[in-house]
């Protein structure tokens, strides 16, 4: 197996609590103390997405909520086009590469006016098929979709969608499970190796989208050839908001980023018996009769 360089990416999400300062924080800490690739936010038309009634009725966590209803608590964690439009600068300014998550039509055409290197689809929208054409005819950028809450059938659907329009070389297909956090026996890495069994080489490439606590998993899913992880990522993890609890906080990320990149360095054979940096050793220790 040939190992491509990793590539991480610090999801923030919502993270930022609907502030701009905290948001260009968090861009920086992943840039300049975490090392890693790229950030990515997420972008909703919470009108569009949501129900009258699921807009209505209250937050079913109340104390992680930032509004006395649903809609208000999205809304209030909503950046506009014009803040990603911000935030991305601030992100070539730092020199990270700047990503979106978008859940729907209205959003999907907002951030592509941005031409990102990437967008994301998250795992609740890899079946809005009004969403993922719309994105095929008119970005050319790579599209990078997590399998959460997916069944295999319906992976082997979303492949073929990309492919019947050419678009399937520009497709990540994210390992995923779908839960905030994920136990360790649910994470069930060895999915990547039946998604690059299945779709390797019919796509651009495997990632995993990890939603567990600790960084040891992601070396590990490194190492079964996924090359581009993406982690959660907050500067308190006790902050208000679902998503902080399994997210990494600065040190974390460092370590990650660390971790897999000294993995990757790993992930080679022995170009001859004897390294020069074993030279030494053997004439000092190995045993002579």
């Amino acid at each position: 197996m040939t190992y491509k360089e990793p590539y991480i990416i610090a999801e923030i999400g919502c993270n930022h609590k609907g502030d701009m300062k905290i948001a260009k924080e968090l861009i920086y800490m992943a840039k300049i103390f975490g090392n890693a690739n790229a950030v990515k936010f997420q972008k909703r038309n919470n009108k569009e997405l949501l129900t009258e009634e699921q807009y209505n009725e209250p937050h079913p966590n109340p104390v992680n909520s930032y509004g006395n209803t649903y809609g208000e608590h999205r809304e209030f964690l909503e950046f506009d086009v014009e803040q990603h439009k911000e935030l991305m600068a601030y992100c070539n300014e730092v020199g990270i590469t700047y990503s979106t998550s978008v859940w729907d039509t209205t959003s999907a055409k907002e951030i592509a006016s941005l031409n990102p290197e990437f967008i994301k689809i998250p795992s609740a929208c890899n079946n809005h098929y009004e969403m993922l054409g719309w994105l095929c005819d008119n970005y050319k950028g790579e599209l990078h979709i997590s399998t959460g809450m997916t069944t295999k059938d319906e992976i082997s659907t979303l492949v073929d969608f990309f492919e019947e329009r050419g678009r399937a070389k520009d497709l990540v297909v994210y390992n995923c499970t779908s839960g905030y956090p994920v136990p360790f026996e649910d994470i069930c890495l060895l999915d990547i190796l039946k998604l690059k069994e299945k779709y390797d080489d019919r796509v651009k490439s495997i990632g995993f989208s990890g939603h567990h606590l600790g960084i040891a998993v992601d070396v590990a899913a490194y190492t079964l050839g996924a090359h581009i992880i993406e982690r959660h990522f907050t500067l308190d993890r006790t902050w208000k908001g679902t998503d902080h609890a399994a997210s990494l906080e600065p040190m974390g990320l460092r370590k990650l980023c660390r971790d897999v990149r000294a993995t990757h360095q790993a992930l080679t054979y022995k170009q001859k018996d004897i390294l020069d940096i074993e030279s030494v050793q053997r004439e000092k220790l190995k045993y002579k009769k």
